[in-house]
């Protein structure tokens, strides 16, 4: 054999019509496999799939593309990739969508609206099934691009009005309401608000809002100060934020963190300092991190429902592309878990 034809051998493109063959089935029942596998059965999908890996079959998704106008792709954008929470929804995302032949094009939009609409744009050449969001602010050429497309678009991880389409998550302005209130219970009456990029994470604002809410509502004055540490490393920050607020405000009780990193660094600030926590300032944070349970003191915290989000998602884009109708907007709620940080002796109870 010569090496022109060894050369022609080794390169020539495995094709949908091989695998047909080495499994015994149709090319159209292949392609059904690859596209919707939970309409083929158990069987016959055990074959098709030795065969493709026997083979080695990477299908052309852009031929399938052009012929039926999208991909088994969706599009879906978040605003940081370091974060484990939005890593975590995307994780039960992609295996819900994965069973059903669809696979996600991951954007990071590093809190930018117009990084995130630079994102749409180039995730809308891919012709995508449909598109996932973090959040309901963007710009308006990001929401013209997307009503008019007509795809299924889910934005997730908060709730709120003139959505695209679907959301799913939670109210961020309840979550900041209920940190608020449970300081207050635990006899907190000087209330701060630490949070990180506060210029242009929303939901850290809505959070923010809310603990104001709170402060209006049950102790009679709005009066609560709020510090944005910026975009630096966020545990360093807290503690220097920590330290002006202990220099600035030294009557503060009680402090809500837009995440658990900054209550682990402003809680080594201020022991630190000799600030007793939580007898002298009680502290709550949001995310439940890994870490939060096994500090000292366990930070108090507010769980969102990352998974749940990923799951939910999943659930309505399936529908969706079945032509099934759904509900707009399904709300997950969140769940406060009181630890040692916000935990003081004597609580009270405010009707």
């Amino acid at each position: 054999m010569s090496s022109q034809q060894r050369s022609r051998r080794t390169t020539k493109r495995v094709t949908m019509t091989d695998v047909a063959k080495l499994s015994g089935v149709s090319a159209s029942t292949v392609s059904l496999y690859l596209r919707r596998p939970g309409e083929v059965s158990d069987t016959l999908g055990r074959r098709i799939q030795e065969a493709i890996d026997t083979l080695g079959y990477v299908p052309n998704l852009m031929a399938g593309a052009l012929a039926a106008a999208k991909t088994q792709v969706v599009g879906v954008v978040v605003p940081s990739m370091v974060n484990s929470m939005f890593a975590s929804t995307v994780s039960r995302m992609q295996m819900a969508m994965s069973r059903h032949g669809y696979q996600l094009l991951l954007g990071n939009s590093e809190y930018s609206q117009e990084q995130e609409e630079s994102l749409v744009r180039t995730f809308m050449s891919w012709s995508p099934s449909a598109m996932v969001l973090t959040g309901l602010q963007h710009t308006r050429e990001t929401r013209r691009i997307l009503t008019s497309s007509a795809l299924p678009v889910v934005e997730m991880w908060e709730l709120g009005s003139n959505a695209l389409d679907t959301m799913v998550g939670f109210s961020h302005e309840d979550v900041g309401r209920a940190q608020a209130r449970h300081l207050i219970e635990s006899g907190c009456r000087r209330l701060a608000f630490i949070g990180a990029r506060m210029s242009v994470d929303n939901r850290a604002q809505l959070r923010a809002t809310g603990v104001r809410t709170a402060c209006r509502d049950l102790l009679g004055s709005a009066e609560c100060r709020i510090m944005d540490t910026g975009t630096g490393r966020m545990a360093a920050a807290a503690r220097d934020a920590m330290q002006t607020l202990l220099a600035e405000m030294p009557d503060v009780d009680g402090i809500v963190f837009s995440n658990d990193v900054l209550a682990l660094g402003a809680t080594a600030q201020a022991q630190a300092q000799g600030v007793r926590v939580p007898e002298d300032i009680a502290m709550i944070g949001f995310g439940d991190m890994d870490f939060s349970n096994c500090c000292m003191p366990a930070i108090s915290t507010v769980r969102p429902p990352r998974e749940e989000i990923g799951d939910r998602v999943a659930m309505r884009l399936l529908d969706r592309l079945q032509g099934k109708s759904i509900e707009t907007s399904i709300d997950l709620g969140f769940e406060l878990l009181a630890r040692e940080s916000s935990t003081r002796s004597v609580e009270i109870n405010i009707s």
